[in-house]
C-alpha cells in the first residue's frame, strides 16, 4: 500500500470519526415542546366521555384473568370482584391515580446524557416494535435473526432523532423463544447506551430484565430509580390476561415504567365510532393503571393506546385513515386531564414496502402524534405491513421524518437573533439575502436538511444514479452500519451480563413455542 493511499484511508477513517462526534453531539435526550396541543373536543365532550368510562367500569367491567393477585388487590381495594370480572364504583380508578402515580418521570440510560423524561411538553420517538419479518432492498422479506436485531439496535443508537433503543425491534426467530429476551436484553445493553425496553411476554422474562438492569445500574439505583420501560398490552376489548398482568405486576413491584395500552382495531375491537372507541380506551386504561399503582404506589406509568381500524369490507387493518387520528387526539387530551404521560403513534402503514403509500400514511400517523402530544411515540421507525415487518429502508426514512417532527415541535425562535431586524435592515428593497450577514452566520444549520430526500436538478439526479429515496435509504443504512463503533461498556459488566444470561439460559430447556 503506498504512503498516499494510508493517508487517504487515514483520512476517511478520521471523517469518519469525527462525523460520529457531530452526530452525538447534535443528538438531544428528548423533544422539548414548545407549540400549542391540537384538541377536537371541547370540555363537554371530553367529560361525556369521562362519565361514559366510568359507567363501563362500573356496570360492564374489565376482566382480569387468570390472575388471583390482582383480584384480591382489586377486591381490597373496594371494587366487586365477580369471578375475573371486576367492577369499579364510580371514580374509583381515578382516585387511586391520581393520589399516587406521577406525571413524569425520568428514565435513566446506562449514559447519563441519554436520560429521557417522559411526561410533560416532552415528546420521545422510539423505534418500532414486535415484528417476526424483516425487509431490505438486496433480500427481501424473510424472517428476523438476532444479527437484524442487533443492526437495529445499533441504527436506533446511531440516529440522532431518536432517543430510545425501543424494545423489541424485531423477532429473532432462530432464538428459542423462551431464552430470546436474555439476546435482546443485552443487545440494547451492549450496542447502545440509550434507554430500552424490558420483555413482558412472561412475569420471569421481566425479572431477568429486572436482573440484568441491576447488573449495570445497581441494585439499589434500580430499586430508587426507573431505568427499563415496559408494554403492556390490554386484550381488548375489556380484557387483561394473566402474561400481562404478571410482567406489570413484576415492574411495578421493583418501580419500573409500564406503559398500559389498549390494543385497538376499531370495528373488530371496540366500536366503530370514535366516541366510543375512545371510551372503550378510557375505561381499560383506568383499570390497569389503577391496578398498577396498587401493586406500589408511584410506580411510573404511562396511559398509552394503539389505535386503528378495520376495513369493514375485508377486515383488514388500515392505517393512516381520519378516525385513528381523531382517536389519538381524544385519548391524549384524556391523557393529560388524568395527568399521565401519554403513549401513541407511529409511523404506522399497512403497505408491503416502502412506497408512496408507506410512506403518506405514516406521514398522517406521525404528525397527529407530533400535534396531539404524544410523549413516548413508539413504532416511529421501521414499520411496514401492519408491524409484521421491520424495514431497514424505511427506519432510514422514518428517522428523517423524526427529525423534522423534532425540529417542528421546538416551534418558532422569538429571540432577538430569530425575529432577523439586522437581516432585514442590511438587504432592505430589492436585494437577497443570501450574501447577508445573519444569512452566512446561520447557512450550516438554517432549515431542516433531509438526508432522504433529493433537491438537486433532474440532469444531477440522473447522473448520479437516478435512485429512489428506498434505494438512497438502502445506501444510508448500509453506510451506518460500517461506520457503527460501540458506546463504552464496563468490561466488568459485560462480562457479569454474559455469566448471569449463561447461567440462567442452563437452567432450562429451549422451547419455540
Amino acid at each position: 500500500m503506498s504512503e498516499g493511499t494510508r493517508r487517504k484511508k487515514s483520512a476517511g477513517r478520521s471523517a469518519k470519526r469525527a462525523a460520529r462526534q457531530n452526530l452525538q453531539q447534535s443528538t438531544v435526550a428528548f423533544i422539548d415542546r414548545k407549540i400549542p396541543y391540537y384538541e377536537v373536543l371541547g370540555e363537554e365532550a371530553l367529560q361525556q366521555i369521562e362519565y361514559n368510562a366510568d359507567t363501563v367500569l362500573e356496570e360492564i367491567g374489565i376482566e382480569f384473568r387468570d390472575f388471583p393477585e390482582a383480584l384480591d388487590l382489586l377486591r381490597k381495594a373496594g371494587a366487586d370482584v365477580d369471578g375475573v370480572r371486576v367492577r369499579f364504583p364510580r371514580g374509583m380508578c381515578r382516585s387511586i391515580i391520581q393520589a399516587s402515580a406521577p406525571s413524569e418521570f425520568t428514565q435513566h440510560a446506562r449514559n447519563p446524557e441519554r436520560n429521557v423524561i417522559i411526561g410533560g411538553d416532552r415528546t420521545v420517538l422510539v423505534p418500532s416494535y414486535g415484528s417476526p419479518f424483516v425487509r431490505d432492498l438486496d433480500h427481501g422479506r424473510r424472517y428476523a435473526t438476532l444479527q437484524d436485531f442487533e443492526n437495529f439496535v445499533r441504527l436506533a443508537y446511531m440516529s440522532s432523532s431518536l432517543h430510545h433503543s425501543g424494545g423489541t425491534v424485531c423477532e429473532p426467530v432462530d432464538i428459542p423463544v423462551n431464552k430470546r429476551h436474555f439476546d435482546m436484553i443485552y443487545s440494547h445493553i451492549k450496542y447502545s447506551d440509550k434507554p430500552f425496553m424490558g420483555s413482558v411476554t412472561h412475569p420471569e422474562r421481566a425479572q431477568d430484565t429486572v436482573n440484568m438492569a441491576k447488573v449495570v445500574f445497581g441494585e439499589d439505583f434500580v430499586e430508587q430509580n426507573t431505568v427499563v420501560t415496559s408494554l403492556i398490552n390490554a386484550n381488548s376489548p375489556m380484557t387483561f390476561d394473566a402474561t400481562m398482568l404478571g410482567a406489570a405486576t413484576v415492574y411495578a413491584r421493583h418501580n419500573q415504567a409500564t406503559m398500559i395500552s389498549p390494543f385497538l382495531l376499531a370495528g373488530a375491537m371496540s366500536p366503530v365510532t370514535v366516541a366510543g372507541t375512545a371510551t372503550q380506551i378510557l375505561a381499560e386504561a383506568l383499570a390497569g393503571i389503577a391496578y398498577v399503582q396498587l401493586v406500589r404506589p408511584g410506580a411510573p406509568v404511562i396511559f398509552g393506546t394503539f389505535a386503528a381500524a378495520v376495513s369493514m369490507q375485508s377486515g383488514a387493518p388500515t392505517f393512516g385513515t381520519p378516525e385513528p387520528a381523531l382517536i389519538l387526539y381524544v385519548a391524549a387530551a384524556l391523557a393529560r386531564r388524568l395527568g399521565l404521560p401519554f403513549r401513541s403513534g407511529g409511523g404506522l402503514c399497512a403497505s408491503k414496502i416502502p412506497d408512496a403509500q408507506a410512506a403518506y400514511e405514516s406521514a398522517n400517523t406521525l404528525q397527529a402524534s407530533a400535534l396531539a402530544g404524544v410523549n413516548f411515540m413508539l413504532h416511529t421507525a421501521g414499520w411496514l405491513e401492519g408491524g409484521l415487518v421491520m424495514s431497514y429502508e424505511k427506519f432510514i426514512m422514518d428517522a428523517d421524518q423524526a427529525g423534522m417532527i423534532g425540529a417542528f415541535l421546538r416551534g418558532v425562535d422569538m429571540s432577538e437573533d430569530g425575529q432577523a431586524m439586522d437581516a432585514l435592515r442590511e438587504v432592505g428593497p430589492g436585494s437577497h439575502f443570501l450574501g447577508a450577514a445573519h444569512t452566512r452566520a446561520h447557512f450550516e444549520k438554517a432549515f431542516y436538511r433531509s438526508n432522504i430526500a433529493d433537491n438537486n436538478s433532474f440532469e444531477q439526479w440522473e447522473e448520479d444514479g437516478a435512485m429512489d429515496a428506498a434505494r438512497r435509504a438502502n445506501g444510508i443504512w448500509k453506510s451506518m452500519l460500517r461506520d457503527y463503533e460501540p458506546p463504552p461498556l464496563d468490561p466488568a459488566v459485560d462480562e457479569a451480563l454474559i455469566d448471569y444470561i449463561s447461567r440462567r439460559k442452563a437452567e432450562f430447556p429451549d422451547q419455540n413455542y
